[in-house]
Formats: structure tokens, sequence, C-alpha cells
């Protein structure tokens, strides 16, 4: 989880702000119900453009909470994504802080 300044900026103590951001919980909630996701998938499902997913996607590669597997199917590249033990921990824990704080 983040620390410092950017949990309290949110006024939910705990809260993980890489994964708060709207994009990113978009693409962590994704993957957190499926075993794993193409690069198109995810596209379609989030309605981010190319370049905001792989830079998002890039962000939570960085912070082990998602892993990338590129491969070839047919000729053509495919980039596969999935969440990390770590990654899905996060998103649990995520998931915990924002119902403990819409029951209060």
């Amino acid at each position: 989880m983040t620390s410092g300044a950017s949990q309290e900026e949110a006024g939910l103590p705990g809260i993980d702000r890489l994964i708060h951001e709207p994009a990113r919980l978009s693409i962590m909630a994704n993957l957190f119900v499926v075993e794993s996701a193409d690069f198109v998938f995810l596209l379609n499902r989030t309605g981010l453009t190319a370049g905001n997913l792989s830079s998002h996607m890039s962000r939570l590669s960085g912070a082990g909470y998602v892993e990338e597997r590129k491969e070839f199917v047919d000729r053509k590249p495919r980039t596969m994504y999935r969440l990390t033990e770590e990654g899905r921990k996060a998103f649990d824990e995520y998931r915990r802080v924002i119902l403990a704080a819409l029951e209060t």
C-alpha cells in the first residue's frame, strides 16, 4: 500500500491511492474476476485509450500488482495480464477499506 499524505488526502486512512485512481480501479476490478486478460479485452472493458491503458498497466506492474506476459498468436503479438498474489491481496484490502468506510 502507498503511504503518507496521499492516504490522508483521500479522507480514508489506509486507502491504496494507486488502486483508488478510477482507471486503475477499473483495471484491477476487471482482472480480479478473471484468471488473466489480454490487452484488447481490458481496452474494451475499461474504455481507455491504448496509451492510457498501457501507462496504467506500467504503474500497476511496477507496483507488483500485475504480471505481464507477451506472446505471439498466429504471428500476432498478444499481451496478457493477470493479478499477482500481492495484487489480489491489495485489491481485497482496498475493498475492505472502502466497505468499512461505507458502513460508517
